[in-house]
């Protein structure tokens, strides 16, 4: 049935990685460390994956001659292949990531647009979805920053996905996302349409040059309005951070101090930069506009439908589902793969 990816090769880079954790000296530069070690987990995980799959289909070969005698070997065959088809579905998904940051964590940013406290609604409900979508994947969550909506719901969030090609896997979701339902804020009861933006970016490294001026910084603190210790509503801890060359604003509140803020705010400002200039040359060969495109009807990637019937459908990728409770609950995997597909089918065209 073949295999994942070439692991022999990803063996000789183990080695490598092995060796080089051997030097002396290797600690020296603990953050520097903490990456390669973080690397030879990713490699060390694949090779597991591949020697499990390997194991799981001579495990079927077997239960496969007693399944038309024994019917608990044919329960047993029925739940593994079950559980290969998954490991082999999530690899496909792997395959098609091979982007220079895509392995990465990632910095997610939503956005309330157009439809008034509906949007903030949908940006909370977003917010939700990619929440119980990292749960599901265990990956590691942190909530940087989020501007509360004046009746209900967020204006804004920022957080971090922490994970094995959380970039890669998030950046499908780059673009804007539309809702259209019965308005739970209209006592006439009436369908309102409303819109909510996701910006990712990869979280990136010191070895990756950002250069960042401090005369074209203006830095801002303010009182944090959210949870994060005794110290909250007291201080002025919280800081907003913009970039006066390309008016990116970040901000971070959810810290145990201003420094920390700051220094978790930078971090943000650092990706978001890097993730600009990706941008600027994919838009050269008109790779990807959804970002650039404004919060409202028309430029939207994905629409979510609540009334008068209830469907989700990528506009890109045409992909449709119909249990909407489970997306917005974050089964969203699908539409990832679909449009990673969707992409490199465009790529081997162009």
């Amino acid at each position: 049935m073949g295999g994942f990816f070439d692991a022999p090769a990803k063996r000789r880079e183990l080695e490598k990685l092995e060796a080089k954790i051997s030097e002396p000296g290797f600690w020296d530069d603990s953050e520097k460390a903490q990456k390669v070690m973080g690397v030879r987990s990713r490699i060390e995980r694949a090779l597991k994956q591949q020697a499990d799959f390997e194991t799981g289909v001579s495990d079927a070969e077997v239960l496969f001659e007693f399944a038309a005698e024994d019917a608990d070997s044919a329960k047993e065959l029925v739940a593994l292949i079950a559980k290969l088809e998954k490991d082999v579905t999530a690899a496909e998904v792997q395959s098609l990531l091979s982007g220079e940051t895509d392995a990465n964590n990632a910095i997610c940013s939503l956005q309330a647009g157009a439809g008034g406290t509906d949007a903030q609604d949908f940006c909370q409900m977003l917010l939700r979805m990619y929440l119980r979508w990292a749960e599901k994947r265990g990956f590691k969550v942190e909530i940087l920053d989020e501007q509360s909506g004046s009746e209900a719901g967020l204006k804004s969030a920022t957080f971090r996905v922490e994970g094995d090609y959380a970039y890669g896997l998030l950046a499908t979701e780059a673009g804007v996302h539309r809702l259209v339902r019965i308005s739970p804020f209209n006592s006439g009861g009436s369908r309102e349409t409303s819109f909510a933006s996701m910006f990712v970016s990869p979280e990136i490294d010191e070895n990756i040059e950002v250069n960042i001026e401090d005369k074209d910084l203006r830095i801002d603190t303010y009182r944090s309005s959210g949870a994060g210790g005794q110290h909250v509503n007291v201080t002025d801890s919280a800081v907003r951070i913009t970039h006066i060359p390309t008016n990116i604003v970040v901000t971070c509140q959810n810290q145990r101090s201003q420094i920390q803020n700051r220094a978790v705010a930078m971090q943000v400002l650092r990706s978001k930069l890097y993730e600009l200039e990706l941008e600027k040359r994919r838009s050269e060969t008109a790779d990807l506009e959804a970002t650039k495109m404004d919060i409202s009807f028309g430029s939207q990637i994905r629409n979510y439908v609540l009334h008068p019937y209830r469907l989700v459908k990528d506009t890109r990728t045409k992909f449709e589902v119909t249990d909407v409770d489970a997306v917005l609950d974050g089964d969203i995997d699908e539409f990832i793969k679909e449009f990673l597909m969707f992409k490199k089918s465009a790529e081997a065209r162009t």
